[in-house]
């Protein structure tokens, strides 16, 4: 007797008929699993398409697309579904850390193939999560960093195929390293198929995108859109003339923005997300998701429909691939990033990994400042997300750094904000009296009078200056001076990982800040680079630097990585550290002291963080009130008692870290 398999009720006779035929050649314990997942995230599914006429069709359409996915996917993958199910916390565990890099700056061999030569050294910064900045084919150059994708199925010839990529996946995967790909979902290359379709003159693939006949509803919607780019691509409309039309391109002219109010869109990215699971990658970086819905009389970011066809995309994993998890690039404020973690009726039901954007502002806020308010009330007042995610935390990525400082919160610390981000652009440009950082500045705009940076982390920390310095030494008072410059330097940049490996989520450990890598002074000799500086802070990953590190490590390098393998090891050890546990700053007595105190059930973990060159002392009776008896607590970091002072206070020496808990 052949069992009927367990569908759920609301699944349409004929999806269901389509889909058990799909199915066919399955074992029955395959089918029958898949018809579970679809019962459990049906409803899911349904309710996050209703942004259009049909959802229900619509869905059906995408769960025929998720069981072709579900039918080859490789058994080792199917294995790691049933693991992931069944550890679904993962991603949130304190032993999990996080590196990014471009492929080809990672490896001498600068290929998919060379980049399993780097995992032993990951591993041994304790290493789980790799991303791979983007290497989907992207159009030729000009193609904004690799974010103009001419081909969602290939990648980049240079670094090898798509069975490179699958090869590299089971590699990683089976040394206990997860993969992350970006996968841009607002837009394509002016050259990708879709794109080129339209452009012959195909309606169908036409309304795959936002085309204009004339300015009139380009500039309704102008009104009240952001200029991504005001340097390089003014404007969110470029008119084409194979389209005969304005075209709307919120980041570059030759990247057209997709009409996701168009079911079949999200059909086709949908399986474009089945596709790239398939290939063994884990985590999808879903970037610019924030831009996908256009609506009048807003900034179209942010809109509720987002939220709702994240939750579909991730209803459609969960039945497909379970061990996928949705990382969402949404650099936006407080109010607005949690949403993307799932807030409401979306609550855990979107994306699974969020960017903390405003932590690394903070965290370089008050190494320039010296003071802990504006980020104790910044980011206390984030709301509270749920359980079952996880904030990726960084201290630097490929990125420029927006100085999102919020009015009202600066205010809150009696702060003039527009004065406070012009004081970081200044200090981090070192046109500040007094600052060390070498950062550029990237995007200037004259009219709102912002000034974002670009730079390494070692060299906005002032390392840079304080090696010239050491350089120019004649005596020993200049030597005294210069050797105190980079202890401050390396103490500096320890600290601002300290407090991300501290917070909680995925600390995220950008390519060479382990080894204090500087700005590569080379940045502008390739000419589809030399208008954006943020290839300063991109460099190829130095390996004799690496070795070096490694065989000495009392030079700056080698106690810079030194430092990043304690952190990673303490962190491992810390369940107080698991991204269920919410941090809380709390405001020290001393400005100068940052505090985060994270509530787990084996006991309470209080970080102090001094961000001032200074010594400082946190009295023993407000640690008390947090929860934690002095005498009774050990620095984590070290394995030992606090330092106190006579009256008992916890003495914290120049930009030093600790981590108090309960023995």
């Amino acid at each position: 007797m052949t069992r009927e398999l367990p569908w759920p009720a609301a699944l349409p006779p004929d999806a269901r008929a389509r889909v058990e035929a799909v199915l066919d050649g399955c074992p029955p314990h395959r089918r029958t699993t898949f018809a579970l997942r679809v019962a459990r995230w049906w409803d899911d599914l349904v309710t996050g398409l209703m942004p259009y006429a049909d959802p229900p069709a619509v869905a059906a359409r995408a769960l025929e697309l998720a069981a072709r996915a579900y039918r080859d996917r490789d058994e080792e993958l199917h294995e790691l579904d049933e693991r992931r199910s069944l550890e679904p916390d993962w991603f949130q565990r304190p032993d999990v850390i996080g590196y990014a890099a471009y492929a080809e700056r990672l490896t001498p061999e600068g290929t998919l193939a060379g980049v399993g030569t780097a995992a032993d050294h990951l591993r041994e910064l304790g290493v789980r999560y790799l991303h791979l900045m983007p290497l989907l084919e992207p159009r030729p150059e000009p193609s904004d960093g690799g974010y103009a994708v001419a081909d969602y199925r290939s990648v980049r010839a240079d670094l090898g195929t798509m069975e490179d990529l699958h090869r590299l996946t089971t590699d990683l995967r089976r040394r206990g390293i997860s993969l992350c790909l970006d996968l841009v979902l607002n837009h394509v290359a002016r050259e990708h198929p879709w794109a080129q379709a339209a452009r012959d003159g195909d309606e169908r693939y036409r309304r795959y995108f936002h085309v204009y006949p004339d300015r009139s509803v380009p500039d309704s919607y102008e009104r009240t859109l952001l200029e991504v780019f005001p340097d390089f691509a003014p404007g969110n409309f470029t008119w084409d003339e194979d389209l005969e039309g304005w075209v709307w391109t919120t980041f570059n002219s030759y990247q057209w923005d997709l009409a996701w109010d168009n079911p079949d869109v999200f059909c086709e990215l949908a399986d474009v997300i089945l596709f790239l699971a398939n290939q063994g990658v884990e985590v999808l970086r879903l970037d610019a998701i924030a831009f996908i819905w256009k609506r009048m009389g807003t900034q179209s970011q942010n809109e509720p429909e987002v939220h709702r066809l994240t939750q579909a995309l991730r209803s459609l994993a969960r039945i497909t691939a379970p061990a996928l998890t949705f990382k969402a690039e949404a650099i936006v404020g407080p109010n607005e990033v949690v949403h993307y973690l799932g807030v409401g009726k979306h609550h855990g039901k979107v994306s699974d990994l969020a960017y903390h954007n405003s932590l690394m502002v903070q965290v370089w806020s008050m190494l320039a400042s010296r003071d802990s308010r504006l980020a104790t009330h910044a980011l206390g007042r984030f709301p509270t997300v749920p359980s079952t995610t996880a904030w990726i935390t960084y201290l630097r990525c490929h990125d420029d750094i927006g100085w999102a400082i919020d009015d009202d919160d600066a205010r809150s610390v009696m702060v003039d904000g527009a004065g406070h981000r012009t004081f970081l652009s200044s200090f981090y440009s070192g046109e500040f009296a007094g600052s060390t950082a070498q950062g550029l500045v990237f995007q200037h705009n004259p009219a709102t009078g912002d000034r974002r940076i670009s730079g390494s982390a070692a060299s906005l920390a002032g390392l840079g200056r304080a090696l010239d310095l050491l350089e120019q030494v004649v005596d020993q008072e200049g030597f005294d001076e210069a050797t105190a410059a980079v202890d401050d330097a390396i103490a500096r940049l320890l600290l601002g990982y300290a407090v991300v490996f501290g917070f909680g989520g995925i600390p995220v450990i950008w390519s060479g800040d382990e080894v204090a890598t500087l700005n590569d002074e080379r940045w502008a000799a390739v000419a589809a680079q030399a208008d954006d500086n943020r290839w300063a802070h991109r460099p190829r990953l130095d390996w004799a630097r690496v070795d070096g590190a490694q065989e000495d490590p009392t030079t700056p390098t080698g106690r810079v990585l030194a430092g990043m393998r304690h952190l990673s090891a303490v962190r491992a050890s810390l369940p107080h550290l698991h991204a269920s546990v919410p941090a809380k700053p709390v405001a020290a007595p001393d400005p100068g002291v940052f505090a985060v105190l994270r509530r787990h059930p084996v006991g309470p973990m209080l970080g102090l963080y001094n961000v001032t060159e200074s010594p400082r002392t946190v009295p023993s009776w407000w640690i008390r009130e947090q929860g934690l008896a002095v005498d009774q607590a050990i620095d984590a970091l070290n394995g030992y008692p606090p330092n106190l002072t006579a009256d008992g206070s916890v003495y914290l020496s120049t930009y030093q870290p600790v981590w108090l808990v309960r023995p």
